[in-house]
């Protein structure tokens, strides 16, 4: 988008294009897995986004780019809903939080290698070829799927509207968080890359900085699986809403290669405590066969956030700066921590103590 001279605002509308293609697939994809198999829907996900890669090696203009951004995250987050759907309905409770762990933390595993890969891709191959090697991936991703199973889900019994369930679940506080966080999150990283360029990182190095994140989820995700099937969901996810919070202040004082480094790494363990712990939390609390529409509904909050979380860095960083529009994000993501806090007392038992699940 850069090369292509696109603004500051339209390079930040790339987020938020992507969070509007989240919050759409994660829940359609996620309510689909519930009546359909599971793994047919994957291959049709998987080959959909190697087509939608591949038609940026065609090397568009920026209305495409961010045409293909919003359909590429539509097809991606069904594939990451669905994948996490077939794992929790198979989990029995006492194991639910490691067997997402793993899953997880496989997920983190490329993000890091793909991220230290597109830098160098970039620079040695140019956009063109780098696009192409990024569109054969899906492609492999499609012949792994034929070793799984044949899985037929179990057919919802009665029609249940999906935030009916959240809030018969008790989950509700959970997901507004969420968009907050998210809100908060997607703002601060939108603009990122562009702040790195402003103050000398080379593109190699913004990889390799970015890629500590999911460095550090590919390891934690397993420590915090655990711990939450020893001491609880809802601890590991209330530690990931704090740290969130914690997120932008350290990027406040973040001036150089390190201050990145430091930043992504806080990233890395907020987001693998938060969601290890709120997708086994929400498997344990919705109905077995919801598990598909519940986990997509939960990635699409978090797309709502990254919805308006772009666009409110993009117009602040103008009138405050980058540092200012930290602040602003940390703010955002406080907020959504005092709403787990608030949910947190309102879910306490009449005798004081939490539910196991809690």
């Amino acid at each position: 988008m850069k090369s292509l001279g696109a603004s500051t605002f339209l390079i930040g509308l790339v987020a938020t294009f992507n969070s509007v293609g989240l919050l759409i697939g994660a829940w359609l994809w996620g309510t689909v897995s519930d009546y359909v198999k599971r793994r047919r829907l994957l291959v049709f996900l998987a080959l959909g986004l190697a087509g939608l890669i591949g038609i940026l090696t065609l090397l568009p203009p920026a209305g495409v780019v961010l045409g293909t951004a919003l359909l590429r995250f539509l097809f991606f987050s069904g594939f990451t809903a669905v994948s996490i759907a077939i794992v929790s309905a198979v989990s029995r409770v006492e194991r639910r939080g490691k067997n997402l762990s793993y899953i997880s933390s496989a997920r983190a595993f490329g993000f890091a290698v793909g991220n230290v890969a597109a830098g160098v891709a970039l620079e040695l191959l140019g956009f063109r070829n780098a696009f192409a090697v990024c569109a054969i991936l899906p492609i492999l991703a499609f012949a792994l799927l034929g070793l799984l199973p044949s899985e037929n889900p179990v057919r919802p019994r009665e029609k249940l509207g999906a935030w009916k369930t959240v809030f018969t679940a008790g989950v509700a506080d959970l997901y507004v968080a969420t968009m907050l966080r998210q809100m908060a999150i997607f703002g601060t990283f939108s603009l990122l890359y562009v702040y790195m360029d402003s103050i000398g990182i080379a593109p190699a190095v913004m990889g390799a900085i970015s890629a500590t994140n999911t460095a550090t989820q590919v390891f934690v995700l397993l420590l915090f699986g655990w711990l939450a099937d020893r001491i609880g969901r809802r601890p590991i996810f209330m530690l990931g809403f704090a740290l969130s919070a914690a997120t932008p202040l350290v990027l406040v004082f973040a001036a150089n290669v390190y201050g990145m480094i430091a930043g992504y790494v806080t990233l890395g363990l907020s987001f693998s405590s938060m969601y290890v712990g709120a997708t086994a939390h929400i498997g344990d609390r919705v109905p077995h066969e919801r598990h598909g529409q519940m986990i997509g509904l939960y990635e699409s909050s978090r797309g709502l956030g990254g919805l308006f979380g772009p666009v409110i860095a993009g117009a602040t960083v103008p009138l405050i700066g980058f540092r200012g529009m930290f602040l602003v994000m940390a703010g955002i993501a406080a907020l959504g921590l005092l709403v787990m806090l608030v949910g947190r007392i309102a879910h306490r038992r009449p005798d004081g103590g939490f539910s196991q699940l809690d």
